[in-house]
């Protein structure tokens, strides 16, 4: 055995997912909240306070559908999850059938390569089927899909797992957590044989819209119809757009619905959903 191969058996060795706190691996891997694009007002109106990008600023579609995790960990095992709990483990006889997670994504991640010595999450949108009210967006004959959005690798999992719940839970909802950068993401993908979620365009930060009327006409022109459609039969009215930076230091999401919404109240006219 080279020295490789013992640090790799060696980190395998020390970790063991059956001796470790599966809740402070679930508070470890949950996907952190995403602000919108313009802070939120009362009743979900948005307001015009903007979230502030500098440089280059990517946009992704935002898919409709389930949040998902598959969690690769040090000793081989693997766990899938929603956005909040945990659901199977691998070689679980039995499986929580929660939104379809289990069923849609226990395939890809049995294809996935045994991590070292890190706690690397796939983060998924799982979408379609009965997922979600917006399913017939994308499909009309019940078809699931799903797409990568982000990936965290946890290096320092032993510093990190051993603190306090509560510890945990400020140090994910601060920023903590180490996402991959874009082009880390882009490669990681291709590595895997997954579909990322739909890169849109990428603009100096001084060409995003400002105000919430202009943002709303942005979505429009930018994604007029889901580029995440499974069949022909699917509606294809989008979500919305996630704006990042390619280091995804800075993100935000900006949901059509929020738009439509502010503007009605506001006493201005949306356009009607955009349908194919």
């Amino acid at each position: 055995m080279d020295t490789a191969e013992r640090d790799e058996h060696d980190s395998r060795m020390s970790f063991d997912m059956r001796s470790t706190d599966l809740d402070a691996i679930n508070s470890a891997t949950k996907y952190p909240s995403i602000p919108t694009y313009h802070q939120l007002g009362e009743r979900g109106a948005l307001t015009e306070v903007v979230t502030q990008f500098t440089g280059p600023v990517i946009g992704t579609e935002k898919v409709d559908g389930s949040n998902a995790r598959i969690i690769s960990l040090p000793d081989g095992n693997w766990l899938l999850g929603s956005r909040e709990e945990l659901l199977y483990a691998k070689g679980d006889l039995i499986g929580n059938p929660a939104q379809g997670i289990v069923a849609g994504l226990r395939e890809f991640a049995e294809s996935l390569e045994p991590v070292n010595d890190v706690v690397r999450v796939h983060y998924l949108e799982l979408y379609g089927g009965k997922i979600t009210a917006a399913s017939k967006q994308y499909t009309s004959e019940r078809a699931v899909g799903y797409r990568l959005f982000d990936m965290v690798e946890l290096r320092d999992y032993d510093a990190i797992l051993t603190r306090s719940l509560s510890e945990i839970s400020s140090w994910r909802e601060s920023g903590g957590q180490p996402f991959l950068t874009e082009t880390d993401l882009t490669t990681a993908a291709a590595r895997d044989g997954v579909e990322l979620t739909p890169r849109l365009f990428e603009f100096d930060a001084t060409e995003l819209p400002r105000d919430v009327e202009s943002t709303h006409k942005f979505l429009a022109e930018q994604l007029p119809l889901t580029r995440c459609r499974l069949d022909q039969g699917g509606t294809g009215n989008p979500e919305g757009i996630v704006l990042r930076t390619p280091n995804r230091s800075v993100i935000a999401k900006a949901r059509v619905e929020d738009y439509d919404r502010t503007l009605r109240r506001r006493g201005q006219t949306a356009p009607a959903a955009r349908n194919n």
